[in-house]
């Protein structure tokens, strides 16, 4: 006997399934710059970053560039980390701009997914703050993810508790920083009593 409620779901789809098929529209963009984002030479990737930042001063929607955003971030992993990043992540770090929730287990590569979302808003040069769970992450998330952020002309710096109102002063001023929500609490603190 056919099940009225397996039919009906094969032409009405889920709203899961309408957010996953808008995330694959886009990530299809994303993939079919690969091969030219692939071609430029590594001096380039600072270059391609300010026309980046560029479009936007000229109102152009952070949206329509994401696309080149995340192909960039892609290839620049690629080129200094030896990590591609795969398909999931690149949906992963779409719906992180979108301000959703990305659900990944261990292992799976949360470090550089962020990647694609940071980068991609501090194009727009107002900071952007990760939050992490302990100073030791904020720390090692920050020092090796420099390396793809270096290479597309960003950086990024990382709050700590031991470091002095100057060093974080610094850290704050980076495009992107590394921080616990701690961190961040009791430097919001710091700053309203001064």
């Amino acid at each position: 006997m056919l099940n009225p409620l397996k039919i009906f779901s094969k032409f009405v789809k889920s709203h899961n399934q309408k957010q996953l098929d808008k995330l694959q529209i886009i990530l299809e963009r994303v993939n079919n710059l690969e091969n030219a984002i692939s071609k430029l030479n590594d001096d380039d990737f600072p270059k391609k970053t300010l026309e980046l930042k560029e479009k936007l001063k000229e109102k152009q929607n952070i949206d329509e560039i994401l696309p080149e955003a995340f192909a960039l971030v892609r290839e620049a992993s690629k080129r200094t980390r030896g990590e591609r990043h795969f398909d999931v992540q690149i949906m992963g770090g779409i719906v992180l701009h979108q301000a959703g929730i990305s659900e990944m287990k261990t292992g799976e590569g949360k470090t550089i997914t962020i990647v694609l979302a940071a980068y991609l808003n501090s194009l727009q040069g107002q900071g952007v703050n990760i939050v992490t769970v302990n100073d030791y992450l904020a720390k090692r998330d920050c020092s090796e993810m420099n390396k793809i952020y270096n290479f597309l002309g960003v950086n990024a710096g990382f709050i700590s508790n031991e470091q002095t109102d100057d060093q974080r002063k610094y850290n704050y001023s980076q495009d992107i920083t590394y921080a616990t929500n701690s961190e961040l609490g009791f430097d919001y603190l710091r700053d309203n009593m001064k």
